[in-house]
């Protein structure tokens, strides 16, 4: 599966607000959510997905009534210093 991370905006989330739509990534089945990244202060999250294509996870996302501000496929990350393609 592909490596996707989204920007999400929070409008006025509180923390537990924070913590219920975490709980609601995890269950996901369509896709697999690995990571959340919230910064309650600027009122933004990265969110870390695994998809069968960037196409799966918008009807996903859409599905869900989950806004996005982008959406991007990583291709390659670092390991130990050195550029790692990702399958």
């Amino acid at each position: 599966m592909a490596l996707y991370i989204s920007q999400h905006t929070l409008a006025c989330l509180t923390r537990q607000g924070a913590q219920e739509l975490t709980r609601r990534l995890s269950t996901a089945q369509t896709v697999k959510t690995r990571r959340v990244l919230v910064n309650m202060q600027e009122g933004k999250m990265l969110v870390e997905f695994e998809a069968p294509s960037r196409e799966e996870l918008e009807k996903w996302l859409v599905s869900e009534k989950f806004h996005f501000d982008w959406l991007l496929r990583i291709e390659f990350e670092s390991v130990d210093g050195a550029l790692r393609a990702i399958a």
